[in-house]
């Protein structure tokens, strides 16, 4: 690839968009870095304010099914690739409102799609784009097996469902169109600047101000968890030496049901906040299973080992800790996002 490149990460603002944006920011200084987010209720500036006055860095505010803007916007900064991070990405709140997924990550990834095949064969460039997905994708596990690239598409969410539908999306413009297109899917994220309601986050801030913990069933669902440091990482390499055409699984190689994690982060609260009465697993509470609950996700990521040279990085204590100190640390950002005053940030700082 060249080492001038203009690069639009969509939902740059969110919780992995954050990561993957202070990571090529930092690491390319060469590299012309645009983060277009529509600042729904996931986005937040206050995710970026250590790279906002780096001069390679741009934001622009908008919405990927606004192809006259992104139009705009490709030939604006020359764009020479795309990452596609925007998405509405949380299960619960797609079994509520499934149609709203539908319009961003199925819609919005087709239109997106089609704005940068029009703008690449106008601008006479092969740009590259790179879609970022999930192993939700691929359904659900028993006790024992691994996804791999080759795994069968089951999804069995509205979420999973439209992800699923996008992934076919971009295949179908490499496929058809010739566009240079790699896919990652990635198993759970975990790390500092994630929304409250994905369950580490949501279990920290009710442990920080004595709220029950609920937990799914009886907790014996499983998840894969990766580092989101570790997977803006493989996110890097894959867009700079994945193959054209090509799927790459990112797993955290750490399997845990959702009980035992919740334990052991009980366990940390309790020595970093010097609990000297009772325990927070105390506040534990089992409510009603979540519907069309998978039972196991587990990724073989052998694939971008052996081609890419790529394995997590940090091991799940050393993440866990990590990321509890900075929400420690932190507690005005998560009061921020929750009551959404962090948005009088965004007003102060570019005055829209």
């Amino acid at each position: 690839m060249s080492s001038t490149q203009a690069i639009l990460i969509t939902g740059g603002a969110g919780f992995i968009g954050s990561h993957v944006v202070r990571r090529l920011v930092n690491q390319y200084p060469e590299y012309t870095i645009i983060n277009f987010d529509l600042l729904t209720y996931a986005g937040n500036l206050d995710n970026l304010t250590d790279v906002e006055s780096k001069p390679n860095y741009h934001f622009e505010k908008g919405d990927i099914n606004d192809m006259e803007l992104v139009g705009q916007l490709l030939r604006k900064y020359n764009v020479t690739g795309i990452i596609h991070l925007a998405a509405e990405s949380h299960v619960d709140r797609s079994i509520e409102d499934p149609l709203s997924f539908v319009r961003t990550n199925v819609l919005g990834t087709a239109s997106l799609l089609e704005v940068f095949r029009r703008y690449t064969k106008e601008a006479g460039i092969n740009g590259r784009f790179y879609h970022v997905s999930t192993d939700e994708v691929y359904g659900e596990l028993g006790d024992t097996g691994y996804f791999t690239e080759r795994t069968p598409y089951s999804p069995r969410s509205p979420y999973s469902a439209s992800k699923a539908s996008s992934d076919h999306f971009v295949r179908a413009y490499h496929e058809t169109y010739g566009m240079p297109i790699v896919i990652s899917n990635c198993s759970n994220n975990y790390g500092p600047n994630q929304f409250p309601e994905k369950l580490i986050p949501l279990m920290i801030n009710n442990i920080r101000n004595n709220k029950e913990l609920p937990v799914y069933g009886e907790g014996a669902n499983i998840r894969d968890w990766l580092y989101v440091e570790d997977h803006a990482e493989a996110i890097d390499l894959i867009y700079h030496k994945g193959k054209d055409g090509e799927t790459y699984n990112i797993g955290g190689d750490t399997e845990l049901k959702n009980i035992d994690l919740v334990r052991t982060l009980c366990k940390v609260m309790d020595e970093k906040m010097g609990r000297l009465l009772g325990s927070a697993e105390d506040l534990i509470r089992f409510v009603k299973d979540r519907a069309g609950h998978d039972h196991r996700y587990a990724i073989d990521f052998s694939k971008i080992k052996n081609e890419l040279g790529w394995t997590p990085a940090t091991d799940f204590k050393t993440g866990l800790a990590k990321t509890v100190d900075w929400y420690l640390a932190n507690d005005a950002w998560i009061d921020h996002v929750i009551d959404g005053s962090y948005r009088q940030y965004y007003e102060r700082q570019y005055g829209q």
